[in-house]
């Protein structure tokens, strides 16, 4: 490994490679060593670039010139290699180069060539590549030539219908920034070609160099120690991260648009979309369009959005999982409420079942009959009770031949207690008159309670104390206890009409 590809420092693509002898590989071995050729000797290397270029645009030759197609000769001077020259750059620095109508993989004429003298010019100056975030040189190199950098502005227009072609204007307007005597003068050319010529003007405000901002205090200025120090700096992330914003806020120029579900968003300024960014309005895989240079891909794909978008998903992705605990909190609070309700409930069943079982037990006396199915009963007393006593009560609610009539209006248990019918003495045992194949006709059919809405889970105990075609005794019990069920169903059954018969019959039914 040599020396040089010992101080390679910048990322490449895999399966690529730094050209030894070029160009690219004397700048990436100055970015490991931490230093750069200073203003004169960068406008110096530009102006041979520019008078190789003329000769070569002038017999007719479109290449693509970047510092991976310039090769170092025996002299130490960089030729461009025509070979190298040919195919489109491949490292992502050497693209920068490119000028935004060579995107589409064409070679450049002259016009494009003074783009990419520009860029490399740039790069030499600056240590960055241009593109969104990048700096005006001055900020970053002390004493610099305001004049050094207005030919640069102008050499960076990104529009070629706005820049010039001029590649000997260009070199004369650098050759007077280069240390005098080193760099043999360029052949004459007219420097007004830089601003216009003929049927174009030169815009400088479609240039990729940003405009200067007001009242700005060059950063060797402001910390002249950290200008002097040797080597690169190595802040954590949070200052990249602020550096890189900064960088990218000083373009105050509308010039990123989004293409989000097939649709174009924007132009935005830089400082718009980083907002856009971080209220997760475009994400990584939106891709950004740069109408200056020409550049689209994935907001993920560029080096300068990358980070934000990085940070913005973290955020998105820490935001959801608290959600999703939150929401297994509420689930789990939920089931331990729902658990303890049913708990509850269980208990309250039990209990209200038991007395259920207490009152029916208690309100069922010795004085029924039962009847064959256990479904009907035939409610009569025994011939040995005392008459005497039995009539006095019975004159106040019997009715013709001895049997008594029930007013209504009873539960079930109630109906069959405060019947009661004299028997001969020595007669034989009263039976259900009514079978109870009769009253199932009636009762089990189920749909005279179809409007109260008992679900199927539900279970139905019906007891109705018959007489003269009418329940005068109803008592309903379901299972689980519901109140509201019950008195519904007791009111339905209370408006059916059953076999008429003047003793008191009772009936069971389930569902």
């Amino acid at each position: 490994m040599t020396s040089t590809q010992q101080h390679l420092v910048t990322p490449l693509p895999v399966g690529t490679a730094i050209l030894p002898g070029t160009l690219r590989a004397r700048i990436e071995e100055l970015r490991g060593r931490g230093t750069r050729l200073n203003y004169r000797q960068a406008t110096g290397l530009c102006v041979q670039i520019c008078v190789q270029a003329a000769e070569l645009h002038r017999a007719g030759h479109l290449f693509f010139l970047h510092p991976s197609s310039l090769v170092e000769g025996n002299s130490g001077l960089f030729q461009i290699s025509l070979e190298l020259a040919k195919s489109p750059p491949i490292l992502p620095r050497d693209k920068a180069c490119a000028a935004p109508e060579q995107r589409g993989g064409r070679p450049g004429n002259a016009r494009a060539s003074v783009f990419a003298i520009g860029a490399i010019l740039y790069e030499l100056l600056s240590d960055q590549s241009v593109g969104p975030g990048m700096r005006r040189p001055s900020e970053l190199v002390s004493g610099l030539p305001p004049e050094l950098e207005t030919v640069l502005a102008k050499a960076l227009v990104s529009d070629p219908a706005h820049r010039p072609d001029d590649l000997l204007a260009l070199a004369q307007a650098l050759h007077q920034h280069t240390h005098p005597g080193t760099v043999p003068p360029p052949p004459p050319a007219d420097p007004s070609h830089l601003d216009h010529d003929g049927s174009f003007e030169v815009d400088v405000s479609m240039s990729m160099l940003p405009p200067a901002p007001m009242n700005a205090v060059p950063i060797s200025q402001a910390n002249p120690v950290a200008s002097s120090r040797r080597g690169p700096a190595k802040p954590d992330a949070t200052t990249e991260l602020a550096s890189l914003k900064a960088r990218l806020e000083s373009d105050p120029r509308p010039r990123y648009v989004v293409v989000k579900d097939g649709m174009d968003h924007g132009p935005f300024n830089a400082v718009e979309l980083l907002q856009q960014i971080a209220n997760h309005t475009f994400s990584e895989s939106d891709v950004v369009r740069d109408s200056l240079s020409n550049d689209e891909r994935a907001i993920k794909d560029w080096d300068e959005f990358a980070p934000f978008a990085e940070h913005a998903k973290l955020h998105r992705e820490i935001r959801a999982e608290k959600e999703a605990i939150h929401r297994v909190v509420v689930q789990e609070a939920r089931s331990t409420r729902s658990k303890a309700l049913l708990g509850v409930l269980l208990v309250g069943g039990v209990l209200i079942a038991g007395g259920v079982w207490f009152l029916t037990a208690r309100g069922t006396g010795s004085d029924e009959i039962d009847v064959h199915g256990e479904s009907a009963q035939n409610v009569e007393v025994e011939s040995e009770l005392d008459t005497s006593k039995v009539n006095k009560r019975k004159r106040r609610r019997t009715g013709g031949k001895g049997v008594p009539s029930l007013s209504g209006g009873m539960s079930c248990e109630a109906a069959q207690a405060a019947y009661v019918e004299e028997m001969n003495v020595g007669g034989p045992r009263g039976q259900a008159d009514i079978t109870a194949g009769q009253y199932g006709s009636v009762l089990n059919r189920g749909s005279y309670f179809a409007h109260c809405g008992i679900p199927d889970s539900m279970s139905l105990n019906i007891c109705a104390a018959v007489q003269n075609g009418r329940a005068v005794g109803v008592t309903v019990t379901t299972k689980p206890r519901d109140r509201r069920a019950e008195s519904c169903v007791a009111a339905a059954v209370r408006g059916l009409r059953f076999p008429s018969h003047p003793k008191l019959d009772v009936t069971r039914t389930q569902f």
